[in-house]
Formats: C-alpha cells, structure tokens, sequence
C-alpha cells in the first residue's frame, strides 16, 4: 500500500497548495487589496476554489481511498497514515456530493459579498447589502440540497465547520445554558454599580496598544518569525502553513479592550496553527479540526488565561507604563474587575463572557429562520433588534451596530456562529484537565510563564491537526463528552466573585 499512500499524499498536496493559495488572496483582500480590486479577486478565487475541488474530487483519489481502506483498518488508529485515510474518506464522501461550479460560484459570490459588506457596514445600510446576502444564502441552502438527506437543512453546513455535530445537538447545548445566563445577568445586573470599567475608556495611543499586545502574544509563544499582525475590518486569523500564521486585529483609540482582547485571541488560534506536527504538512491533515475546537483555544488565551487575576498581576504594572495617564492611578483589582464587568451591549466579539453567548443563540436562531424560510431578508434587521431587546434588553440604533456587525454570512459562514460557543464549553473542560497535569498553572501565569501550558495544549491538541474528530479529541483529552456544567459552574463562580452574588 506504499505506492498508493504516496500517489495519494502527491495528490492532496497539489490540492492543499491550491487552497492555501487562495487563503493568501483571501487574507489580502481583507488587508491590503485597493478597493478597486473586488471584481478581479472574486473570478481568482472563483478560479483557485473551484481548480482546488475539481482535483480533489477525481475518480483517482476516490480509487487510491478504496485501495487503501481495507489495510489502513488494520493500521494503528493514531498514526499519521491510518487518520489520513479515515480523514480524507470522510471529506471525499461529502465533496463528491458538490459540484466544483458550485464551488467557484460560493467563491465568487463571497468575494463580491465582502466588499459589499465592508461599504454597507461604514454606511450602516442594510439594503446596500441585502442582494449580496441572498445570493450567499441562495447557493448555500443549494449547498445544503447537494448533502441531502439530512434531518435539518442547517446539519450539512454546520458539518462544514464542526464535523458530526447535528442541529439538534446544538438545540440542546443552548437550552442546557440559555435560561442559566439569562438569570445570571439578570442577577449581575441588580449589582452593576459594582464595577466600574470607566478607567479603560479614554485616550490610547494606537501604536503603543500595538505594540503591548504583540508582547502578550509573543508571551503566549505566538512565533513572529512565523506570522505577522495586520489590520482588518473583522478580526481574523488565518493559516498558510504551520510556518506562515497570521492574524489580524482592528483598533480603537478610545477604548482599551478591543484591540487587546483581540489580538489575544486570534493569537490563540495562531498557537494552534503553528502547533500542529510538521509531518502533516499538506496533507489536509494540517489545520485544527474543527471551529468549535478552534475557538476552544482562542477562548481560553483570551479569557481564562487573559481575564485572569494572575495574568494580570504580571502583566499589569506593564500596562500602567504604557499608558501612566489613564492606568497610573489605578489598582490591579479594579483593572481586573473593570476588563471582566458583565452588561448587555451589542457588539459580540466586544460582549463579557457572562452575555457573550446569548449573542451566539440570537444569531443561531436567524440563521436557521432564513434557512427554512421562516424568516425573509427584508425582516431580517427587525427580527435581530427585536431578539436583542428580548435576551440582552439593548437594541441597535443602527444596521452598523445590528445586522452588519458581522463578517460572516458575507464569506457565506452560514453555520460557523454556534462553534463559538462550543469552543467556550470545551476551553473549560480543557482548561480544567491542564491544572490536573500542571499543578503550579496559576502560579506560571502570575509569573508571566506560559510555556508549560503551551506545552500541554501542543502535546494534546495542537499537533494532532485533524487526525481525530472533535468528539475524539474531548474524550481523549478530558475523558468525557463536550459538556456546559463546567462551564457554567466557571462562570457563576468567577462572576459572583466580582459581583459579590
């Protein structure tokens, strides 16, 4: 089965070098392209995407898969070439299914989205989008036809970004936590004079905010021989190779947690690119395995190691420096408490971790709404000011603030917004299973060391890419399933501290 493997891993690596090629395009339309390139860039990466399925999607890999299924079951479950195998059979089984026309056209279409995303939200003009954001929801819902049966129409999309998670999955994971943080920010709420975050509004200086929170990140492990840090609309990470990892952030001068809190975690998606095994390289082996698992990392960084009270005990006195005008006067516990204060706003990726997931369920519900036709475009902006009223008791004054704060559904991400949450379940259950095997946890991050940590998140994750599903990777990890109590005990307990509950 030598000669097959091989013939197979020449194959997937002209396919991987093709969708990594449009991963730079993609980056670079989001980064540096003029804005007069939209409509070339859209027929490149229609080109690339739809090049990239066509040879992916070949009667000979389907061949070499057949070949070598019935020794790879033979072959030892974790290594490299059995996982290979049973990885690939299950992408090849759901691709063949799509036409690479189709492909290219997402691409496209997508690639126009964005542009017409970008001005749309600068003018908080909805309509401007809307004709963009039905063509997107058009192909996907044709997308999700290809796949079918299926028991929703919303599993063969949600599969894209969380292999094997099924609609009413996610249906449960929100009703075990939904009426548990409704009561706990309403319990917070009655306590808001509390805190006071009045010390992080002010004046700060773009360059120095830049330059602290690379300093974290590189902290972290974030390798800058490695990556790099731009600027873009929406904060993004994105992934070339485990050698070329980047990110992006996007800053506010007179608020201090936007840019920090970001790059911090986007970082943790950048530790987990440049962690997996270099052995994997091009194999489609070679990236996290799912979104949910991704945002597991990028959740942790941020806020159980980043909104910790050890992080900033280190990392503090750092920041007072850099900004001695608005941080001089200000004690460690009040900085700590400020960065964690808990109030229903509207925008997600600014949100505490106490709402943060409500804004994940209100965008959830849309989502399968327009997909089932439950809910049309032109109802869209009330329908979302309407459930932020209802769950957060805040509402838009705008679409900019609304329906347009998010870059998704114009890269055609219809399915992705329920992986955040997942990713927040499990980073605490991971979280949890690192201070078993490293006791002196909290004690490192108080010192500003954070290499046995990231030894711990490489040893168990990060080099594994997507050898092994999701649930896979929790059970071996944790030994148990994907699982809110853990998260929602870390909550009402860190919370209750702040807020004397």
């Amino acid at each position: 089965m030598e000669k097959q493997l091989t013939e197979l891993k020449t194959l997937l690596a002209e396919v991987v070098d093709l969708q990594r090629s449009a991963s730079v395009l993609a980056w670079e339309q989001q980064t540096y392209m003029p804005p007069g390139g939209g409509a070339a860039r859209a027929e490149q990466l229609a080109t690339l995407e739809g090049l990239a399925h066509r040879l992916f999607v070949t009667d000979e890999i389907g061949a070499l898969l057949a070949e070598l299924h019935p020794a790879a079951d033979g072959w030892d479950y974790d290594s490299d070439d059995a996982s290979l195998v049973r990885f690939i059979s299950r992408k090849y089984g759901r691709e063949r299914h799509i036409p690479s026309e189709l492909v290219a056209e997402i691409a496209r279409t997508t690639a126009l989205a964005q542009e017409a995303w970008v001005r749309a939200r600068q003018a908080a003009d909805y309509p401007m989008f809307k004709p963009h954001l039905q063509k997107v929801l058009a192909l996907r819902r044709q997308q999700a036809e290809c796949l079918a049966p299926y028991e929703h129409i919303y599993d063969p999309l949600l599969d894209e970004y969380e292999p094997e998670m099924k609609t009413a999955e996610v249906r449960a994971m929100f009703a075990a936590i939904k009426d548990e943080l409704i009561e706990l920010v309403h319990d917070i709420s009655a306590r808001a004079d509390a805190v006071s975050d009045e010390m992080l509004h002010g004046d700060f200086d773009i360059e120095l905010q830049r330059a602290f929170g690379l300093q974290v990140a590189q902290k972290f492990g974030y390798d800058l021989e490695r990556g790099r840090q731009d600027e873009a609309p929406h904060p993004f990470c994105t992934s070339f190779s485990s050698d070329d990892v980047r990110i992006t952030t996007r800053f506010n001068g007179s608020f201090l947690p936007s840019a920090l809190f970001g790059t911090l975690h986007e970082a943790g998606h950048a530790l987990y690119e440049q962690g997996v095994a270099p052995d994997l390289a091009r194999s489609g082996l070679d990236t996290g395995i799912s979104l949910g698992v991704h945002e597991s990392q990028s959740r942790l960084w941020e806020n159980l190691v980043g909104r910790s009270r050890p992080f900033w005990q280190h990392f503090f006195p750092q920041l007072q420096a850099a900004f001695p005008g608005a941080l001089g006067a200000v004690d460690v516990e009040a900085f700590y408490r400020a960065i964690n204060r808990s109030k229903p706003s509207l925008i997600r990726v600014e949100a505490d971790e106490v709402t943060y997931d409500l804004h994940i369920i209100i965008r959830f519900e849309l989502e399968l709404d327009l997909l089932t036709g439950a809910l049309q475009l032109d109802e869209l902006p009330a329908a979302w000011n309407d459930k932020y009223e209802r769950y957060l008791g805040v509402r838009p004054e705008n679409d900019a603030e609304g329906v347009l704060q998010d870059i998704h559904w114009s890269t055609g991400a219809i399915g992705y917004f329920a992986t955040y949450s997942i990713g927040n379940l499990i980073s605490v259950q991971l979280l949890n299973s690192a201070r078993e095997a490293l006791p002196n946890l909290d004690a490192d991050i108080a010192a500003g060391e954070f290499g046995a940590l990231l030894g711990w998140l490489r040893e168990n994750i990060h080099c594994h890419g997507s050898k092994f599903t999701p649930r896979e990777l929790v059970q071996r990890v944790t030994g148990g399933e994907m699982d809110s109590r853990p998260y929602m005990r870390y909550l009402r307990e860190k919370y209750s501290d702040i807020y004397a509950l």
